[in-house]
């Protein structure tokens, strides 16, 4: 009976200093209790930047926090001992580990090659110069601390499709690398923003070439032998193509010793385009739901002004549940960084609510939101901004509830643009509930419970309201709920 829920294990202002791995083994018993089922751990392998890298820089990914490069022999998050420990302890404890895996691109290359290029009209990536130019490359990726340990698979400018960067002469901009593989053009089936979205930064790896789909195949064998996970989050896979993750899950899946969940990030508001997606990788992953993301920021920022009656139009959740995993927020859309769409902190119960007691999707709960974050950087103007997160209140308690009370046969009443409810029926041995949401003034929803509920009395399981409230004859109950608010009613005496 227990509902699978997902929890977030980072966010992108995480403190430096290999403190995430500890604390996920710490915290691994608490996170079972309260009914957090996976966690999805960032990158463990080594970034460009060493020590300080969050982990989407991807350099070496055979080194896990084994070997002293780019200035540093742990990650940001700890050494390797240290996630074998917390993968282990979380397993140990009924918490699955899904690994991020960033195949789009490598950054921070040991030496430079001599390269042709072709210059990219960086707002129409179709637009390629007949112009071919001759420069320097950081694209030749040697590892030489690790000495061909795991792997002796050399990159150079063959794997990779293009550069943002030259010396030599020193240019900047999108240039498509001459080479064996689709000169004349980038990737199919990516997305197409920009007409062609296969380019997205640093050296972008030319997954046309052979060696390199088979040394990715590799890698994902060598990560499930050395790290135990029970799935991936795929990074980044609007740029590249959905026919090579539909293999490459196909081969892993096969070498695995059990299922593997795995679900990709496709960041897109477009649900079209998440749909094609789907069709395309044949079903064999879930997506972030995108589309009930930005909902749920726009609710945030328009209050009584939006119709709650809407908030699940042209989502995921609402046409492909079985898909769908739903978020209130992730490291890319928290304050400052590159998709910054925050959900303001007074929606977050009721959009947790919604994504947490439902029947539909798969909730990820983010790390800031159920322990908090603090943090400072520039943001786009140059100013420096000091960054709270607190806290969401009641999350946890949301997550106990979904354990408890998500359960049984589900009736909307979205029937008030300012307040909805939904009701859980329950099942045999495990009881449900009737969730209550204001985004305006205090209200109140009448359910029809009908048989088995005549007289019954109920309490908030999240405290907000310290009514008790009791059905009439017929099983029907008025269930309120505060301004701006949620409330979960559950039977008195289930509590």
């Amino acid at each position: 009976m227990k509902n699978p829920t997902i929890l977030q294990f980072f966010h992108w202002y995480y403190p430096e200093g290999g403190k995430l791995w500890p604390e996920a083994t710490e915290r691994a018993q608490h996170l079972a209790d309260i009914g957090v089922t996976a966690v999805w751990l960032p990158p463990a392998c080594k970034g460009a930047s060493g020590g300080y890298s969050v982990g989407y820089d991807t350099y070496d990914l055979f080194d896990l926090g084994e070997f002293d490069q780019k200035g540093t022999r742990a990650t940001k998050y700890g050494d390797k001992e240290a996630l074998l420990q917390a993968v282990s302890t979380l397993r140990e404890k009924g918490v699955k580990v899904l690994m991020d895996v960033v195949f789009n691109h490598k950054i921070g290359a040991d030496e430079k090659e001599r390269v042709s290029v072709r210059p990219v009209d960086p707002d129409n990536r179709n637009n390629i110069s007949c112009e071919v130019i001759e420069g320097l490359a950081y694209t030749r990726f040697t590892f030489d601390a690790r000495e061909g340990k795991y792997s002796k698979f050399i990159w150079d400018f063959k794997c990779f499709s293009g550069v943002d960067y030259l010396e030599d002469p020193d240019m900047h901009g999108v240039f498509k690398i001459v080479n064996d593989y689709g000169d004349d053009g980038w990737n199919d089936e990516v997305d197409d923003e920009l007409g062609n979205f296969d380019y997205l930064m640093g050296a972008n790896i030319e997954i046309r070439n052979l060696a390199v789909q088979e040394e990715l195949k590799y890698w994902g064998r060598w990560l499930l032998e050395n790290v135990p996970c029970d799935g991936f989050r795929l990074d980044a896979v609007k740029h590249i193509p959905a026919w090579f993750f539909k293999d490459w899950l196909e081969h892993v899946r096969e070498e695995a010793a059990q299922d593997l969940l795995v679900i990709a990030e496709y960041w897109s508001p477009d649900l079209e385009k998440l749909q094609q997606y789907i069709d395309r990788v044949e079903g064999k992953l879930m997506l972030f739901d995108v589309p009930l993301h930005f909902n749920f920021h726009t609710a945030s920022n328009q209050g009584a002004e939006y119709d709650l009656t809407k908030i699940f139009a042209g989502t995921l959740t609402a046409v492909d549940p079985l898909h769908s995993v739903t978020i209130v927020a992730n490291h890319d859309t928290q304050p400052l960084q590159a998709l910054e769409a925050p959900v303001e902190h007074w929606f977050k119960p009721l959009a947790y609510a919604l994504i947490l007691l439902r029947e539909q999707g798969v909730p990820c709960v983010f790390y800031p939101d159920l322990f908090g974050a603090s943090y400072e950087d520039e943001g786009g103007d140059g100013g420096m901004y000091q960054i709270d997160m607190p806290i969401v209140a009641g999350l946890e308690t949301l997550i106990k509830a979904r354990e408890r009370f998500a359960h049984g046969a589900q009736t909307d009443y979205f029937d008030d643009a300012n307040c909805i409810a939904f009701v859980r029926a329950g099942i045999e041995g495990a009881p449900g509930c009737v969730v209550v949401l204001s985004n305006g003034a205090e209200n109140a929803k009448t359910v029809a419970l009908g048989e088995g509920f005549e007289h019954k009395k109920f309490r908030d399981y999240l405290g907000n309201r310290e009514d008790i409230p009791q059905a009439d004859e017929h099983g029907n109950v008025t269930l309120p709920v505060k301004e701006g608010s949620v409330s979960v009613w559950v039977l008195e005496d289930v509590l």
